[in-house]
């Protein structure tokens, strides 16, 4: 039941995705379930949104992408160093796809914990 809860509000998922909120809403009973994933859908970012954002890195506004995923200090460094000289710019569109999981996890993480803390 949850997992098609799951693909209905989030379609875009990926695979490792997936097995991380199912283990993630094990943690939580049935009725919260779709509030969690409502609250999650909210903070998450898609894989196309970062690769965007590091593509506007190469016309000059380097470290974009940094301060969406909420990398204040290295959205800082990005554009005072226009993105280290692009290399770093190059190694975040090859790596989108796994800041974006990274991101995505730390917010259903932080969802989780104000859930518990509200509920307390």
């Amino acid at each position: 039941m949850k997992e098609q809860k799951i693909f209905m509000m989030i379609p875009d998922i990926t695979p490792e995705e997936m097995i991380f909120l199912r283990s993630a809403l094990q943690t939580i009973k049935e009725e919260n379930a779709e509030e969690f994933l409502f609250l999650y859908k909210g903070k998450r970012k898609g894989t196309q949104e970062v690769m965007l954002m590091t593509l506007i890195g190469f016309l000059g506004i380097a470290g974009i992408q940094r301060f969406m995923l909420k990398q204040i200090g290295m959205g800082i460094l990005f554009l005072l160093t226009f993105g280290f000289c692009y290399i770093g710019t190059i190694v975040d569109l090859i790596n989108h796809k796994k800041l974006t999981a990274d991101y995505n996890e730390q917010m259903a993480l932080e969802t989780l914990q104000l859930m518990q803390i509200y509920r307390s």
